[in-house]
């Protein structure tokens, strides 16, 4: 059951005061002019509680809470752990955010607009309108915010507990989710706007999901002509708001050791003489810091009863295993692991409150430019001849 604004915030008529006029001519009244932007915000998000409860729109709740729920259940052994790991899961909880934030609000404005044409042209401001929305589409980002948030550590997502701006981490990475979601749902509600119906609406939508997360800049390589179209994005600055709350540049990189893990049974084939071996034998030394066996290693080679010998073919056949214990196993994931993660480290998503606040900027930047270009789409609906 919908509700007209005009009803209540329109002109309405009372019966004059004057009761021998009433009753003499029952038809005269008295008109009242409209109630002013700000009573018509509140009347009008009257009108969004009432249907959230009244009309089930509560359900949409449940819904997104499995999304969440799913996203945790992949997301747990990885978040926070190593370096790609946490950049996964950033890149998830971004989708998570955008994909709530799109379908809050995708058919709210197209699926009521000869209502709302209707309404305007009966004296409801615009801006009342769009502004009611924006408080009543804040609610709902902070209820599946923290519906996120509460079903991610539920199943076994271990956030950090110190954040850069609250005590908290997952408070402070509930704050950029919570922009990235009200972010995305402006965006809709404009799209919202602009389309005819519900239909058009939603077939805009896949495309604007693809453009999203595509260019994102974090987790496809793209080419470098491709770089300002993120700037567009609201997954761009989403994805490096939640990468750096993660400190995803200080994780571990793990990816390399676990390959050198599947490996270990891999054969190896080795041609060389034997004066090769022993110069390999010599640079393992030298890595490893060992001077003296360097030296012994050496004065091997320059036997003079072993110089005939030097240019001697060796056919040697190991596994991988085998020449990681030989030089030390660990010695090696370590240095691997050093140097991959220095070599992955990306300025935009280190953990620092400027970075953060910067990424805030451009939510909010995107929150306000969308709701506007809504306001400013629906100033002119009285000329759609939809």
């Amino acid at each position: 059951m919908r509700t007209s604004l005009s009803e209540n915030t329109g002109r309405c008529s009372i019966p004059d005061q004057n009761s021998e006029r009433t009753s003499q001519n029952p038809q005269k009244e008295i008109s009242v002019r409209y109630r002013g932007r700000g009573g018509q915000v509140w009347i009008y998000l009257g009108k969004l509680l009432r249907m959230f409860v009244y009309q089930n729109d509560w359900k949409v709740l449940p819904m997104f809470a499995l999304i969440a729920g799913l996203v945790g259940l992949v997301i747990r052994r990885r978040m926070f752990l190593n370096m790609e790991g946490t950049l996964m899961g950033s890149f998830a909880l971004v989708c998570v955010c955008i994909w709530n934030g799109c379908f809050n609000s995708i058919q709210v404005i197209c699926r009521e607009r000869d209502v709302i044409k209707r309404q305007h042209r009966s004296g409801m401001h615009i801006s009342s309108y769009v502004v009611s929305h924006m408080i009543y589409q804040a609610m709902i980002c902070l209820l599946q915010t923290v519906i996120t948030i509460y079903l991610t550590i539920q199943m076994g997502v271990q956030y950090p507990s110190k954040g850069l701006f609250t005590p908290w981490l997952a408070v402070d990475l509930g704050i950029t989710m919570m922009l990235i979601t009200y972010a995305s749902d402006m965006m809709s509600l404009w799209i919202s706007a602009i389309a005819g119906t519900a239909t058009t609406a939603m077939t805009i939508m896949p495309f604007v999901l693809i453009f999203q997360l595509v260019f994102s800049g974090g987790m496809l390589m793209l080419p470098d002509w491709t770089e300002p179209l993120t700037y567009f994005t609201i997954s761009s600055p989403g994805l490096k708001a939640i990468a750096a709350h993660a400190d995803v540049n200080h994780r571990p990189f793990v990816t390399i050791n676990d390959m050198l893990d599947q490996m270990k049974d891999n054969k190896i084939e080795l041609d060389m003489t034997v004066g090769e071996a022993l110069d390999t034998l010599v640079k393992i030394a030298d890595a490893d810091l060992s001077e003296d066996l360097s030296e012994a290693f050496d004065r091997v080679k320059k036997e003079p009863a072993l110089q005939e010998y030097l240019g001697e073919k060796l056919n040697l056949e190991t596994t991988v295993g085998t020449v990681l214990n030989a030089v030390g196993e660990q010695d090696v994931k370590d240095f691997i692991e050093e140097n991959a993660a220095k070599a992955s480290f990306v300025a935009d998503y280190e953990g620092t409150k400027e970075n953060i606040r910067g990424y805030w900027r451009r939510l909010y930047l995107f929150i306000f430019v969308f709701a506007l270009l809504a306001m400013i789409t629906l100033e002119f609906i009285d000329k759609d001849k939809r």
